[in-house]
């Protein structure tokens, strides 16, 4: 899909603000960021002063403060798995959804509102990822993905990727791993708490990214014949079956296709979603998100659960 920054209403377009450096030498001495870390996140859509919130933080250093979203108990477990929070993180994309219409009487996938639902998250991920990088992340754990349609446009909406930049230490995982960065070379993502993150790493597995199918399908109306015949009778109506098992399908697969791209071993905290947006009743998107993961060893064992009982009551 091709991006179009002018205000072409009839195409999927990207309304977010690239603002590029225009003077990039002198940001680097201002906040301490490289010439190239800046042309790069500037590059991705990085606005200017996202940089300077970033540079900022020096986590780690003398003076320096990390920001965080996650709860207190989430937090402590996730230092406790050897990660040390760098910052908060955060990608967004005001996106023009395009315009298609489906057959009145037909089940059909709008291929145009899938790939402009996709296309919105995946620069939202990547500006997030990108932050990300600049920090000098491993990995970005807690992650949220939201859409918002806005006010000013009924089919203008924001999509906003926000998580906690993470840094491992010596030892993380049980120690003996070299690099958390998927084959890619991007920091991990993982949208799972920090409690089942810190149980995924004692477990000896690791993310590898947050993989994602969208599917917008138009579900196809039921004649007046079928209805008035369907009147008083228990029955299955196959044809709106059909048209919500396949959407479905169709986002699990391309989910699974991602998964397959990082090399992953599977999904885990799956979650199959359900929109209908603005578009009506009988358009709705399906969205299937999920954390891939892999195995930090070949030998790793995992622990027998320990049985917890309550004596209330």
């Amino acid at each position: 899909m091709t991006d179009q920054q002018g205000t072409d209403l009839s195409a999927n377009t990207d309304l977010s603000a690239n603002t590029g450096l225009t003077d990039s030498t002198e940001l680097t001495d201002s906040t301490g960021l490289t010439e190239k870390q800046s042309a790069e996140l500037s590059a991705e859509g990085v606005p200017q002063d996202a940089l300077r919130r970033l540079a900022e933080l020096r986590p780690g250093r003398p003076g320096g403060i990390f920001t965080s979203d996650l709860s207190v108990n989430e937090f402590l477990l996730v230092r406790e798995a050897g990660f040390r929070p760098l910052g908060l993180v955060l990608g967004s994309s005001i996106y023009h959804v395009g315009l298609q219409v489906g057959r009145w009487g037909k089940n059909q996938e709008l291929d145009v509102l899938s790939q402009a639902m996709y296309h919105a998250r995946e620069l939202a991920m990547t500006r997030m990822e990108a932050e990300a990088d600049a920090l000098g992340a491993d990995g970005i754990v807690g992650v949220r993905l939201d859409v918002e349609m806005k006010e000013f446009g009924n089919d203008i909406a924001e999509f906003i990727a926000v998580g906690t930049a993470v840094k491992a230490e010596p030892g993380a995982g049980g120690g003996g791993v070299s690099d958390w960065r998927n084959n890619k070379r991007q920091p991990f993502t993982s949208d799972l708490s920090g409690q089942d993150f810190w149980t995924l790493i004692r477990a000896g597995y690791a993310p590898l990214g947050m993989t994602m199918g969208s599917c917008v399908y138009h579900i196809a109306h039921q004649r007046i014949g079928g209805k008035i015949g369907n009147i008083g009778r228990n029955v299955e109506l196959e044809q709106f079956t059909q048209a919500l098992y396949d959407a479905r399908e169709l986002a699990m697969s391309r989910m699974q296709a991602e998964a397959e791209e990082l090399h992953a071993e599977g999904i885990v905290g799956v979650q199959l979603r359900q929109h209908s947006h603005t578009w009506g009743s009988h358009t709705t998107e399906f969205f299937a998100i999920g954390t891939a993961v892999r195995p930090l060893r070949e030998d790793h064992v995992i622990e027998r659960p320990t049985m917890v009982l309550s004596l209330d009551g």
